[in-house]
């Protein structure tokens, strides 16, 4: 008992304390917020630049509000983004006193390795699998049975595109995390992981259609990096269980 951490705390302590962190983390986000409201137009106009890259020029709005709504909207999915590490830190000072101290140090690298994942999978999606996935949906362009087809993209349309592709991505991209996770938590093994190795193809096929705008290709750009990234758990998953043998070994020689 002796490596459980000593600041025990009573029900209102903790309700004070979780309090506490809340307003860290709003505070952070509102302040977030506010910059990224002064910044929208240039944060919205890199999120354009894959749908240039595509060869579109052009947006249009219909609505009135819409490109008033717009900046709002890139200004709270910009500021999401730029305070989520404060809010993590918050989460982990909440939830670390009730840890034992092996636990913090298990649990540690995973909240470092979140972030890099999710900003990992949010730039394939911005620099490969959107460019690739415009392309394809502008080339329905062009003459239909003697009608001039043009794609005319709305603003709000094109930006719940983006966020759809990047959030889904960063995501679904922390799946090595999760299953980590579940295996260091005792809910599944490394066995039974990849006896169940088919049905994550297939779960990974339901997961990017769901979090993908509804084309094949985007949804092939999902799901081929999410079987992979499965495939990287469970080897993941086989060097910390040696490890864990060899800890144990080295324990019981003592």
């Amino acid at each position: 008992m002796k490596d459980i951490d000593e600041s025990r705390m009573p029900l209102l302590d903790h309700l004070i304390e979780l309090r506490r962190r809340l307003l860290w983390s709003a505070a952070a986000l509102g302040l977030a917020f506010a910059v990224c409201l002064y910044l929208a137009e240039p944060i919205f106009a890199f999120l354009v630049q894959p749908l240039l890259k595509a060869g579109q020029g052009k947006l249009i709005y219909t609505d009135i509000f819409e490109a008033f709504f717009v900046n709002l909207k890139v200004a709270f999915f910009a500021a999401s983004m730029l305070a989520s590490p404060m809010i993590a830190i918050q989460v982990w000072r909440f939830v670390a006193p009730g840890l034992y101290a092996n636990e913090k140090r298990a649990f540690l690298p995973f909240l470092i390795m979140t972030p890099v994942l999710f900003l990992s999978g949010a730039a394939l999606a911005y620099y490969f699998a959107m460019p690739v996935a415009l392309h394809f949906l502008l080339g329905f362009e062009g003459n239909v049975g003697g009608v001039q087809q043009e794609a005319l993209p709305a603003i709000g349309n094109y930006l719940s595109f983006v966020t759809k592709f990047l959030l889904g991505f960063g995501i679904a991209f922390m799946l090595p995390v999760l299953l980590m996770l579940l295996e260091r938590a005792g809910i599944v093994t490394r066995q039974q992981l990849a006896s169940g190795r088919r049905y994550a193809i297939v779960a990974a096929f339901a997961i990017s259609a769901v979090l993908t705008p509804p084309d094949v290709v985007s949804q092939l750009l999902l799901a081929i990096p999410l079987v992979l990234l499965y495939e990287l758990a469970l080897i993941a998953i086989l060097l910390t269980e040696r490890r864990r043998v060899k800890a144990a070994a080295a324990t019981d020689a003592e």
